[in-house]
C-alpha cells in the first residue's frame, strides 16, 4: 500500500471522506487521491515521491507557479512579525490600494478569507442598496458553498451527481433565479416575470466551474446593459478570471464593467484569502460606513497580504507575463484541437487566456446544458492515463486547466504526447 493510500485510510477515519475538499476524493475519474508532500515551480511531488507536471495550481491562484522565490520570502518575512493580528495592518492598505489601481472598477475593496466569502458579502450588498431580494445566476455556475448560491451550481457538485445540498433551507434558495449560461433571452425572461424584485446577477464571466465555457459574443456586454436598465447590480465572480486572464480580469480583457466583483485566492498567491468591490457608492452600504453588515478576525491576514502583494507586484510591473501565458494557453489549445481532429475523438477543446478543457463530448459546449453531455466516464480513464504519465490534471471533468507563468514548453510537448498517446489508444 502507498503512502498516499495510507494517509488515505488514517483521514477517512476522521474526515468525512477522507477529504477537506470533495472533489479531491478521487470518487468521479477512480482509484485514490495522491497526497502531495511539496511544489515547485510547474511540478508537484506526492508523499510517495512521484513528481507530476501540475495542471491545478491550487485550483488556479499559483499564476507564477508554486513557491515563487518573491512571493515564499514576503510570506516568510511576515511570518517572522506575527502571524495574525485581528487589528489593521499596513499591508491590506497596501494590497486595498493596489486592487483599486489594478481593476478599475473597484473603488473601494473589503478583504475576506475566501471566495465562497466574498460572493456571500457581495450579494448581501446588492440586495441591501437595491432593496431587493431576488438574484440571477446561471446554471453550472459556481460561486462557492454560501446556501443561497447552490442551485444548479457546477464544479464539484456536478461530479458529486448531487445538484443541490441537502442542509438548505427552502427559504434559502427561494430567492434565488437560474438562468442559461450565453443565453440573454432566458435573463430578460426573469426580469419580466419579477419586475422590480431582482437585485443582482452574479456570473462567472468565463465559467469556469462547469469545465472552461466562454461567453460568446455581446453576452456580457448584454448582461451589462439588462442590469443598467432594470437598476439591478452586475456582479462578476472573478474569483478564477482575477488576475489571471489580465492584470484587470476578465473584465478588462472582455472591455464590460461590472458594478461588484469577488475575488479568491490568487490576491493572496494561494494563502485563504478572497475580497470583493466594487462602485463607492455601492460599497458604502458596508458596515462600519453603512448598514450591510459583514465582519471577519482574519481578514486583511498579514501574512496572506504579503504573499499577494508580492505575486500582484510582479504582474503589474511585468505584462509580459500575460502575454506569454495567453499564448501559451492559444498555442496549447491549438495543438490539443490538431489531435482531435487528426483522431476523430470526440472530444471538444474549449478555452480563453490560460484557461483551458477538453470536454468529452461531440457536442459544442456553450453552456451548463451541453456541459453535462459529457462523457464521465471516459474522462476517468483519460484522468488516470494522464496521471500514470506524470500529468497531474483536475480529477474531475468539469474543472479547468491551469496553466501558468512557470509551464514550460517541455511541460506542453509532454502533456500533448500523452494526449495523443491516450486519443491513439483509446480509438
Amino acid at each position: 500500500m502507498s503512502v498516499s493510500e495510507q494517509l488515505f485510510e488514517r483521514a477517512k477515519k476522521v474526515i468525512p471522506g477522507g477529504v477537506n475538499s470533495p472533489v479531491r476524493a478521487f470518487q468521479a475519474v477512480g482509484g485514490n487521491p495522491r497526497f502531495i508532500a511539496e511544489a515547485n515551480g510547474s511540478r508537484i511531488t506526492d508523499v510517495d515521491g512521484n513528481t507530476y507536471i501540475d495542471y491545478i495550481g491550487s485550483w488556479g491562484p499559483m499564476i507564477l507557479g508554486h513557491n515563487h522565490p518573491a512571493v515564499l520570502d514576503a510570506a516568510v518575512r511576515a511570518a517572522k512579525k506575527g502571524l495574525s493580528f485581528g487589528a489593521g495592518c499596513p499591508a491590506e492598505a497596501e494590497m486595498a490600494e493596489l486592487v483599486c489601481r489594478m481593476v478599475p472598477s473597484v473603488e473601494l475593496v473589503r478583504m475576506v478569507n475566501s471566495g465562497t466569502e466574498a460572493v456571500m458579502s457581495a450579494l448581501r450588498v446588492a440586495r441591501g442598496y437595491t432593496g431587493r431580494d431576488k438574484v440571477i445566476k446561471f446554471e453550472g455556475c459556481y460561486h462557492g458553498h454560501c446556501d443561497s448560491m447552490l442551485v444548479k451550481a457546477g464544479s464539484g457538485v456536478m461530479t458529486s451527481g448531487v445538484p443541490d445540498s441537502a442542509g438548505v433551507p427552502e427559504g434559502c434558495a427561494k430567492d434565488t433565479l437560474t438562468a442559461v449560461y450565453n443565453d440573454l433571452e432566458s435573463v430578460r425572461k426573469l426580469f419580466e416575470r419579477f419586475p422590480g424584485e431582482i437585485a443582482a446577477v452574479i456570473v462567472e464571466p468565463v465559467a469556469a466551474n462547469m469545465g472552461v465555457v466562454t461567453p460568446q459574443e455581446g453576452f456580457l456586454a448584454g448582461l451589462r446593459r439588462i442590469c443598467t436598465e432594470e437598476k439591478a447590480l452586475l456582479i462578476f465572480d472573478e474569483v478564477i478570471t482575477g488576475f489571471r486572464l489580465g492584470p484587470d480580469g476578465a473584465q478588462g480583457y472582455y472591455g464590460v464593467k461590472p458594478d461588484l466583483t469577488t475575488f479568491g485566492k490568487i490576491i493572496g498567491a494561494g494563502m485563504p484569502v478572497g475580497a470583493y468591490g466594487g462602485r463607492r457608492e455601492v460599497m458604502e452600504m458596508v458596515a462600519p460606513v453603512g448598514s450591510v453588515y459583514q465582519a471577519g478576525t482574519l481578514s486583511g491576514n498579514p501574512v496572506a497580504m504579503a504573499a499577494g502583494l508580492a505575486q500582484l507586484h510582479i504582474l503589474e510591473e511585468n505584462p509580459d507575463i500575460y502575454r506569454q501565458m495567453n499564448a501559451m494557453g492559444r498555442e496549447f489549445r491549438a495543438r490539443l484541437r490538431k489531435i482531435v481532429e487528426e483522431t476523430g475523438a470526440p472530444c471538444q477543446v474549449t478555452g480563453t487566456g490560460s484557461l483551458s478543457c477538453l470536454f468529452f463530448t461531440k457536442e459544442p459546449v456553450v453552456n451548463y446544458r451541453m456541459a453535462k453531455t459529457s462523457d464521465t466516464e471516459v474522462f476517468g480513464t483519460y484522468f488516470r492515463h494522464m496521471l500514470d504519465h506524470g500529468i497531474y490534471v483536475a480529477p474531475s471533468q468539469f474543472e479547468a486547466i491551469f496553466l501558468s507563468a512557470a509551464h514550460k514548453e517541455e511541460d506542453l510537448e509532454r502533456t500533448v504526447a500523452a494526449v495523443e498517446e491516450y486519443f491513439r489508444r483509446m480509438l
